[in-house]
């Protein structure tokens, strides 16, 4: 499959539908899903029948240009996670979400930075973006470091949607980070 996006240490590429477990292995830590489900994994069956069949309709929907892309270390292959730069479903095409989920042996070693600067590049000088958001919660002080450092201003205070307070520290609500295309051009 094609490269979608290449930094100094990484490469991003489409998903291909055959590659469910390395979702279910990523989703399956529950360190990395501490901020998403309580630390609950997401069921292999859902990864196979509903997660990676919406990322491949996601490709077609958005022609390539915008979708989830699996992250690979350029020197090792190795899987580290991946990340999202794309609109709402419905929603119009310059305004787009950015986002990343990376492996535990990932974490600290600047990827998350790499791969989220290296998306703002592209979507504010080869695809037309106005603006790229992303949100997180208000304990996740990581995901915001990352946004930070790509920017990324907070623009809105989130309360919890119901289906998150389960969750450690959703009473605390989240936070909503924008970059506009002016932002991104001054820096």
């Amino acid at each position: 499959m094609t490269t979608y996006l290449a930094t100094e240490r990484l490469a991003l590429r489409p998903f291909s539908a055959d590659e469910a477990d390395l979702l279910i292995e990523l989703d399956s830590d529950p360190a990395v899903m501490r901020y998403l489900s309580g630390g609950e994994p997401t069921p292999p069956g859902v990864v196979r029948e509903m997660v990676l069949p919406s990322l491949l309709r996601g490709y077609e929907r958005w022609g390539g240009t915008f979708g989830v892309f699996a992250a690979h270390e350029t020197g090792s292959g190795a899987f580290v996670g991946w990340f999202c730069l794309r609109p709402e479903r419905d929603g119009p095409l310059d305004e787009v979400e950015l986002g990343y989920r990376l492996r535990q042996d990932a974490w600290g070693r600047g990827y998350a930075t790499e791969g989220s600067r290296a998306l703002l590049d592209k979507a504010f000088t080869e695809l037309g973006v106005r603006v790229v958001w992303g949100e997180t919660m208000a304990l996740n002080l990581p995901s915001q470091k990352v946004m930070e450092k790509v920017g990324m201003t907070v623009t809105e205070i989130l309360e919890t949607p119901e289906d998150m307070l389960m969750v450690e520290g959703s009473e605390r609500g989240g936070l909503r980070y924008e970059i506009t295309r002016e932002q991104w051009e001054r820096r």
